[in-house]
């Protein structure tokens, strides 16, 4: 059983992840300075800080990763020549008049932006978990801090 007190501080630190929608890298910062300012005085607390930062770093390599394939890809068809044949879009809308630069940036954006929208979810599942005094633990996460 936890105090009110460990649950507080676990629930504070799920939540200050979601600074960083105020400040960059702010869902890295805060809650490392709550997780170590206060991982000695629980083990619940130093638990949630570590399952909080190991998610926020793996979140942060996921997005890194869709950018490396995602952005060479566009930049090269950017740069080159479209004709503009391709462009055409006069017979309807079909896949085959988009340049591939364009469906390149389309799944680009929404692999991150379905990262986000999950993340965001699941920080507000971890935060309500600590507050009942559960230890959860994020899904894909990459443990870099044991």
């Amino acid at each position: 059983m936890y105090t009110t007190n460990e649950k507080n501080t676990a629930t504070y630190i799920h939540l200050s992840s979601l600074s960083q929608y105020l400040v960059p890298f702010g869902n890295l910062i805060f809650p490392l300075l709550i997780w170590n300012s206060k991982k000695e005085n629980s083990d619940f607390i130093d638990y949630n800080g570590k399952q909080v930062l190991n998610f926020q770093l793996s979140i942060l390599i996921y997005t890194i990763i869709v950018a490396i394939i995602a952005l060479p890809i566009i930049l090269i068809n950017v740069f080159n020549t479209i004709p503009l044949e391709t462009i055409n879009c006069t017979n309807g809308f079909e896949i085959e008049n988009i340049p591939r630069f364009l469906l390149f940036a389309f799944i680009g954006i929404i692999s991150v932006a379905c990262l986000k929208i999950t993340e965001f979810f699941l920080i507000i599942y971890a935060s309500l978990k600590a507050s009942n005094g559960e230890k959860y633990n994020y899904p894909l996460t990459i443990t870099f801090i044991k």
